[in-house]
């Protein structure tokens, strides 16, 4: 499984869904293991799960911080 693959995939997914994006942050193991599915799931260590919990973790927090900072630069351009 190619890890870094799969976290831009899911980071995707969460980040263009606000449901999803709520329930990521509300329980962000359970989410990624529900949109990866059972039957990947069941194949990974919980070493590997939670590394990628982590990795899509931090790539939404930066998508979050991008997202604020560009609002801020707006209120200050007008």
């Amino acid at each position: 499984m190619d890890i870094k693959n799969e976290i831009t995939k899911l980071v995707k997914k969460i980040t263009g869904d606000k449901s999803l994006l709520e329930n990521f942050k509300k329980d962000p193991l359970a989410t990624v293991k529900k949109l990866l599915g059972e039957s990947v799931v069941k194949d990974l260590s919980s070493d590997t799960l939670g590394k990628i919990v982590e990795g899509v973790k931090a790539k939404v927090n930066i998508d979050d911080a991008k997202g604020i900072l560009s609002k801020v630069k707006g209120l200050f351009n007008k």
